[in-house]
């Protein structure tokens, strides 16, 4: 038992000894303060593990060399969306131009190539193994 046990342990002693002392008309307010506290004892270790979670993840972000944010992911993935899309145009111009559909299929499979490469540093796991995965799971010998 740690200490925030046994310090909650006595408050509830001290509850139940109030209860006896003053009876049961203040049971109902004794019950809902002791209720708080341990409403309260929870918050605070749930406050303490958000955190700790949370700096984890960026303790992640920070080994992988990545933007703390998903927000700046999400607008490099949109960004570059968006120059592909523009350069498509006059790529696929180009390469129907010169070669008609073999050009535009050339053309096209550089830009998804070039998009799927894209993908795949800014999400690692997106293609390969997931991350968070270990060598050897559970299943391999």
């Amino acid at each position: 038992m740690d200490a925030r046990d046994t310090e909650l342990k006595k408050e509830l002693d001290a509850t139940l000894q109030a209860r006896r002392e003053l009876g049961e008309e203040y049971e109902s307010a004794l019950v809902d303060s002791f209720l708080e506290k341990v409403d309260q004892r929870i918050d605070g270790a749930v406050e303490r593990r958000v955190r700790r979670q949370y700096a984890e993840q960026q303790m992640v972000s920070a080994r992988d060399g990545r933007s703390s944010g998903a927000t700046d992911s999400w607008g490099e993935r949109f960004g570059f969306g968006i120059v592909s899309l523009v350069l498509a145009v006059p790529l696929s111009a180009i390469g129907a131009g010169v070669a008609h559909l073999p050009g535009l299929i050339v053309s096209w499979l550089g830009i998804v190539g070039i998009n799927v490469v894209q993908a795949a540093r800014i999400n690692p796991g997106l293609f390969g193994r997931r991350r968070g995965s270990s060598e050897n799971s559970d299943w391999e010998g």
